[in-house]
């Protein structure tokens, strides 16, 4: 295998992984306040969409992807509404979630974005830092992303210091994740607490779905994310609720899914299922216990009865 092909290998990857990281981040605050988002699929689809009308709508990429993380919080307070103030079951309520933002989103783009096609959608360009995006194999990668891209580490990195275990924030979230009525005795909101969590991993999602729209595929088509929203749940428990598991979790995936695509290219016989089931394989051995580390929160998918 020659340096180019390891190159676009890595380039591949890691732009896969990145919008796959900024979600799981947000998705690992609200898991671990109590709050299981398997709508993250719709929330980062809905970003998506939003993400490329805004754009072509305003002519702007950046308002594009503004759009996008609004239309993921709008879907974050729904989900919120359900999930934590109703007390619906927070599993059937993600998967309904994803069935309606893809119908939606499905019909909003064959009326108004013909299907994906035939629009001039503004997107953003790569900006390759000098110096740095020469380096071998790891250079184009992680120095050469868009603005967005930037944007999106930038966030990933932000919501790793706000919500560190060792922070105030994040000992909070913590503490209704783990035990909600003990945390409620003590003072905390913790219903309120879990809103936030779900309007910051909601954000993300959108963030991470006008990621993939404006800066990898520069265009919106029907399931365009195509599980990566679970694939960012799966991120969460495969990296034991530690950013830097995740991290190296969405990294994985996403040299998985571009080795999807250069094996075949260089004649290399392994069955593409094989490839498309080993994240969630990884997963399934994280769930089970035979990889170390942080446990689940307690708390987590059970709903709040006692002090809002």
């Amino acid at each position: 295998m020659s340096v180019a092909m390891i190159t676009e290998i890595v380039s591949s990857g890691v732009a896969f992984a990145i919008p796959l990281l900024v979600a799981a981040a947000g998705e690992s605050v609200s898991e671990r306040a109590g709050v299981l988002n398997l709508s993250m699929e719709g929330m980062m689809l809905t970003g998506a969409f939003a993400g490329v009308l805004g754009a072509v709508i305003t002519g702007s990429a950046v308002a594009g992807a503004v759009a996008g993380v609004l239309a993921g919080l709008v879907f974050g307070m729904a989900q919120a509404l359900l999930s934590v103030r109703l007390r619906a079951d927070q599993i059937v309520t993600g998967i309904a979630a994803n069935a309606l933002a893809l119908g939606l989103t499905t019909f909003g783009a064959r009326i108004v974005l013909d299907g994906g096609r035939g629009q001039n959608i503004p997107a953003f360009d790569d900006v390759r830092i000098p110096v740095l995006s020469d380096l071998p194999v790891i250079g184009p990668a992680l120095f050469g992303q868009t603005a967005l891209g930037y944007v999106c580490l930038a966030a990933v990195v932000v919501l790793a210091l706000v919500f560190s275990p060792r922070t105030m924030p994040g000992i909070r979230i913590d503490a209704v994740g783990e035990d909600a009525t003990a945390a409620g005795w003590t003072g905390l909101a913790v219903n309120r607490t879990r809103v936030v969590a779900v309007l910051i991993a909601s954000g993300a999602g959108g963030l991470a779905g006008a990621q993939l729209a404006l800066s990898e595929v520069r265009s919106f088509s029907e399931n365009m994310t195509a599980g990566m929203g679970y694939l960012a749940v799966v991120a969460v428990i495969a990296g034991r609720w530690k950013i830097i598991g995740i991290l190296w979790a969405a990294i994985f995936f996403g040299i998985a899914r571009a080795m999807q695509f250069a094996l075949p290219a260089l004649g290399v016989d392994i069955p593409y299922a094989v490839l498309v089931m080993l994240p969630y394989l990884i997963a399934i051995v994280a769930i089970s216990g035979f990889v170390g580390g942080r446990r689940a929160p307690s708390g987590l998918a059970v709903p709040h009865v006692g002090r809002v």
